[in-house]
């Protein structure tokens, strides 16, 4: 049996930081995990990768080029490569609610 994975988005984040240490300002936690985040993009879109120890790990994933058919024309077209950000949790962060 799968077990189910539960989401936690940025605001979730931000509440939880905001709880873990109340003297820091909701600004500064926002103005904080803005820039963190917009590290890590920086860092993953030179193709770098990014690993947050207990955490997980972020890289550039590229997808094939591929053709697709457009299902309102009919139309046949093509997509070049693309890329993408992957994220890959650590062994610990998923095991944490075990």
């Amino acid at each position: 049996m799968k077990k189910q994975v539960q989401n936690f988005n940025k605001s979730d984040l931000a509440i939880h930081l905001s709880r873990r240490f109340p003297s820091l300002s909701d600004e500064i936690i926002i103005e904080g995990m803005d820039f963190i985040l917009q590290e890590i993009i920086n860092t993953v879109a030179l193709d770098n990768r990014v690993e947050i120890r207990g955490f997980g790990s972020f890289s550039k994933k590229n997808i094939r080029p591929r053709r697709f058919i457009n299902p309102k024309t009919k139309e046949e077209s093509y997509l070049s490569e693309t890329a993408i950000m992957h994220f890959k949790a650590s062994k610990k962060l998923l095991h944490h609610n075990d």
